[in-house]
């Protein structure tokens, strides 16, 4: 398998394919052996499997941390290639999943989720970009065990403020609201820059609900 995933755009569409693991009884933060075995991934999840994986392949492993004022937080790969920066990651949520590499910087990169985040509570609030290998000898790469010190690490580490106006915010807000009025049981897809994304999971391929609206937002 490892063999086999040598890109980011592979390790995406890997991700993509499996179930998002949304157990909360027990939470779990498994390693890259526990998601191939369960075969289900949250976004932490996903990081490690990524970081795991292309590590191998040269790529460093690099978090993008994301901070939200409502403490639901968000974390993916991240990487850089020809001096652009892009991102793999899983999410219930559309607009949350990986980007091409092509952002200046990881402060752009970070931005590219600002509108997408913002739903009935979410707006993020900071960025880090952390390296795991921090970690030391701690086993996040291959555990049996839940790796908590990973996540305690990332709540920990100091991140840069992200800062988006309050009408912005407003407007957004009630546009992800009109959304989920006319279509309770699907997921916005009205974005700028989502010809900055990756390739997305097959259930959010479909897009509803444009009408005469130009954008509408997403949650974790």
């Amino acid at each position: 398998m490892i063999t086999r995933l040598r890109t980011p755009a592979s390790v995406q569409r890997y991700l993509n394919a499996l179930p998002y693991n949304a157990t909360t009884s027990p939470l779990t933060l498994r390693s890259f052996r526990g998601v191939v075995r369960h075969q289900t991934a949250h976004c932490f999840e996903a990081v490690l499997l990524a970081a795991t994986v292309l590590e191998q392949h040269g790529y460093p492993p690099l978090v993008l941390s994301l901070e939200s004022v409502d403490q639901l937080d968000h974390v993916l790969f991240v990487y850089e290639r020809r001096g652009r920066w892009g991102s793999v990651g899983r999410s219930r949520d559309p607009g949350l999943h990986g980007r091409k590499a092509v952002y200046r910087t990881p402060r752009a990169l970070a931005l590219s989720y600002v509108e997408p985040y913002v739903d009935t509570t979410g707006r993020l609030t900071g960025y880090a970009v952390v390296d795991l290998r921090a970690l030391g000898s701690y086993n996040w790469r291959l555990s049996e065990r839940n790796v908590w010190k990973a996540e305690r690490m990332l709540l920990d580490y100091p991140h840069r403020p992200i800062s988006t106006p309050d009408p912005r915010v407003r407007q957004w807000r009630q546009r992800h609201h009109d959304f989920l009025a006319r279509f309770p049981d699907d997921k916005p897809r009205f974005f700028q820059g989502e010809d900055g994304w990756s390739e997305l999971p097959r259930q959010f391929r479909r897009v509803v609900g444009r009408g005469n609206a130009r954008r509408n937002t997403g949650s974790r």
